[in-house]
């Protein structure tokens, strides 16, 4: 509870779609609890809040389950919708044309056109797991997002917790910051760093 006459702090919805079985909930428990969660596939929904700084809104995540039946009700969230994650198995390279034409669908609605996107790669804690570049590419994330939405790519595990407080930040600094000014920072920050920034931005 705020002290008297406090402002309530402001909410964004984020959206976190992923096809079934790729760690969604298991990873937003990680990340809101900071413990690992046995996990039943999703039916319906699930929403947590999650803190961020005081010049951030706090964030709403609307975890929707993903199994084939469920992904005709994603569009019902998709009003008001101010940050979208897309949580895909790194390590099941067998689903990830799937994946990818469940993205592309989502991201054509109108209600989530330049709402930004950050592509969670999970499950990164598995030796065969695919690399960031590699997932990229087989998502088409250039094509997909094109030069009008703002979009990260992020590796991540559920289980370990290794990069999920770093996509979420991300997500944040894409919400609040310009389309042009993001695409230079990244650039900017991803050469200091030594990454190759067409592998970055699939090319």
């Amino acid at each position: 509870m705020g002290m008297p006459g406090s402002k309530p702090r402001r909410q964004a919805q984020v959206l976190m779609l992923g096809l079934d079985e790729s760690g969604k909930s298991t990873l937003l428990y990680k990340l809101k609890y900071n413990e690992s969660v046995v996990t039943v596939p999703t039916v319906g929904f699930n929403v947590e809040t999650l803190e961020t700084d005081r010049s951030s809104p706090g964030l709403t995540v609307w975890d929707v389950g993903g199994q084939k039946k469920m992904r005709p009700h994603w569009k019902h969230h998709y009003v008001d919708t101010a940050g979208l994650v897309f949580v895909v198995d790194s390590a099941d390279p067998g689903r990830l044309e799937e994946a990818r034409k469940e993205l592309h669908r989502v991201l054509k609605y109108d209600s989530l056109r330049g709402v930004p996107l950050v592509v969670l790669a999970n499950k990164q804690d598995l030796r065969w797991a695919l690399s960031t570049e590699v997932v990229c590419q087989r998502l088409d994330l250039r094509r997909a997002c094109e030069a009008t939405r703002a979009w990260f790519i992020q590796p991540c595990s559920g289980i370990t917790g290794a990069g999920l407080e770093e996509g979420f930040r991300r997500l944040v600094y894409l919400m609040k910051t310009p389309l042009w000014q993001t695409q230079e920072d990244i650039q900017v920050k991803m050469k200091s760093k030594g990454f190759r920034i067409t592998a970055l931005l699939c090319g």
